[in-house]
């Protein structure tokens, strides 16, 4: 594809990305966004966490200005959810607000569409904390941390700190750049072939639910360095050591199911689509991968666990698998029929083909966000980064793991009583040579 083409096409991608309605922006949900609505219910809601840990106690007038600054930077985020008759929109939410409030034990709380306000994110702080919660209709992790970063940014220079645009800490007296608002599956979604979705059932943990809105955290602090020279010594990246010990605490956790019949153990891994395909998108930009064991082929050693989990991230993650991955996700959103069929129709089939397949196709989650970057003049204020995943769908744990110069942080999150798997992953980690420091919420 020649230059002149890419730019046409990229383009048009982002004239449909939004649409001009009474002269204001709306934006349809994009490809994964259109998915989260449609699952909400009284006691789930897409919500994610980021949050900073900084060197001195937050100061809440200068952070709401701070935050008053930096939210019309982000369009995407400065929205209510609208429902039209086909589709869902965001539009351009004038309501007073958001206004920062006092951190709560159980977060990523679920967030209505018709509560006062209508605002799709929320500002935390608590002691050196400042945290952002986002429903996921908005974007991801990356679009959601570069809102995090600015802020942190601007509350800093309210301070009277110098700190330059770099990185994820965008200029908030700019307007955005047009291709930070498109849906940029859409853009990429052009591959000859579908690759089917994979539909197997797995493993799920059995354990007692929690009371309603209770969030069970388990965070995990440890050193860079000592998990690269682990992963060093197992021959693999970060990423897949980490992966491998969680399937390793999943299978640990099976067997103590006693099950009657032994399923596969498999983890859903969003994978940032940005590092293959170029686009400045701030809104959702992922797609899932599945590493898997499969016990009913035998018993699998750690270092067979690892060799299987290397080599599954060599095959699929790359260009040619993911172009396909988003054209098989995109097939059905740009079918002439289903785009007629009316929304609520629309809803019932995604939420039941979530809830019979999809929900049913992995056993955990795990995110990683990797390390994270910021201008120099900013690291000697900040601790560390912490990301939360929210309250799983249904009964099990969610893995989320990011860094900051030597301070690599775990945080698991569940809606469930009993910590095995923690457990298990936490000890495997031990025993390698890794000293962990546990916190948690309760």
């Amino acid at each position: 594809m020649n230059k002149t083409t890419a730019e046409r096409n990229l383009n048009n991608n982002i004239d449909s990305s939004f649409k001009h309605v009474g002269g204001e922006t709306w934006y349809p949900l994009d490809l994964s966004a259109i998915v989260y609505p449609t699952l909400q219910r009284r006691d789930f809601s897409s919500v994610y966490r980021l949050s900073v840990l900084l060197k001195e106690e937050i100061k809440p007038d200068i952070l709401q200005q701070a935050l008053n600054r930096t939210l019309p930077r982000f369009p995407t985020y400065k929205v209510a959810m609208r429902k039209g008759l086909f589709w869902r929109f965001l539009e351009p939410n004038h309501r007073p607000g958001p206004f920062v409030q006092e951190d709560v034990r159980n977060f990523c709380m679920p967030m209505s569409f018709r509560s006062k306000g209508r605002w799709l994110i929320r500002i935390y702080y608590h002691g050196c904390r400042i945290a952002l919660e986002a429903h996921h209709s908005l974007g991801d992790g990356t679009g959601g941390m570069h809102l995090l970063h600015t802020l942190t940014a601007e509350y800093l220079r309210l301070l009277g700190h110098e700190i330059p645009n770099k990185y994820m800490v965008l200029n908030i007296d700019k307007e955005p750049h047009p291709e930070e608002l498109e849906d940029a599956y859409m853009r990429y979604s052009n591959a000859k072939f579908r690759p089917p979705r994979p539909m197997e059932k797995t493993y799920r943990i059995r354990g007692t639910l929690e009371p309603f809105f209770t969030f069970q955290v388990i965070d995990g602090i440890m050193s860079v360095k000592d998990v690269m020279a682990v992963a060093a010594k197992y021959k693999c990246t970060v990423t897949e050591y980490l992966n491998s010990v969680l399937l390793y605490a999943l299978l640990k956790k099976q067997q103590d199911d006693k099950p009657f019949k032994e399923l596969p153990v498999k983890i859903a891994m969003p994978v940032n689509l940005r590092r293959f395909f170029p686009s400045k998108t701030l809104r959702n930009f992922i797609t899932m991968i599945y590493p898997s064991i499969d016990p009913r082929l035998g018993d699998y050693t750690f270092e067979e666990i690892i060799k299987q989990v290397h080599h599954y991230m060599r095959y699929y993650i790359n260009d040619k698998f993911l172009r396909g991955d988003i054209t098989t996700n995109a097939a059905t959103q740009q079918n002439p029929f289903i785009r007629v069929v009316p929304l609520f129709i629309k809803d019932v089939v995604v939420r039941t083909f979530y809830k019979k397949v999809q929900d049913l196709n992995s056993s955990a989650g795990l995110t990683n966000m990797g390390a994270m970057k910021v201008p120099e003049e900013m690291i000697p204020f900040i601790d560390r980064f912490d990301i939360y995943m929210g309250i799983p769908f249904s009964p099990r744990t969610n893995c989320a793991i990011i860094s900051f110069q030597d301070t690599l942080t775990i945080n698991f999150a569940s809606c469930i009583k009993e910590t095995d798997v923690e457990r298990y992953f936490f000890t495997k980690l031990v025993e390698d040579g890794v000293h962990v420091t546990i916190e948690s919420n309760r």
